[in-house]
């Protein structure tokens, strides 16, 4: 399916965010998935791990970003690399949402203390 129209579009919510698919071998992707992010503001992001490299293209508002041990400021127009298997987070403690689009190889996994791997329902 070469083409995801917005109507048809899958959303997936918890406490602190909304997720909504656009590429992923739901929707025809092979090779890549990539999906809108919506963070709320004030919210605390949860500590993981990903599998595979994941990339972050801020569209709006302002998250900070922790990777390893190091914190970032992204904003809107900036863009996060995250690499494999380094403890991340990515909060809100700004008045308004924070937007981006991620990137993610199809079969990349997250991983959450305590948890085995898994594949997060929007990239599947």
């Amino acid at each position: 399916m070469p083409l995801i129209s917005h109507a048809n579009t899958k959303k997936f919510d918890i406490p602190t965010a909304q997720f909504t698919v656009g590429a992923a071998p739901s929707t025809g992707a092979t090779e890549t998935c990539a999906w809108r992010v919506s963070i709320k503001a004030k919210s605390e992001g949860l500590p993981h791990q990903l599998t595979r490299e994941e990339i972050f293209m801020a569209i709006s508002g302002s998250a900070t970003a922790r990777i390893g041990t190091e914190q970032y400021k992204v904003s809107a127009g900036d863009t996060l690399i995250v690499p494999a298997f380094v403890d991340f987070t990515l909060s809100n403690p700004n008045d308004a949402d924070f937007a981006a689009i991620a990137i993610l190889p199809v079969g990349g996994r997250a991983i959450v203390s305590g948890q085995a791997p898994f594949m997060p329902p929007w990239t599947a």
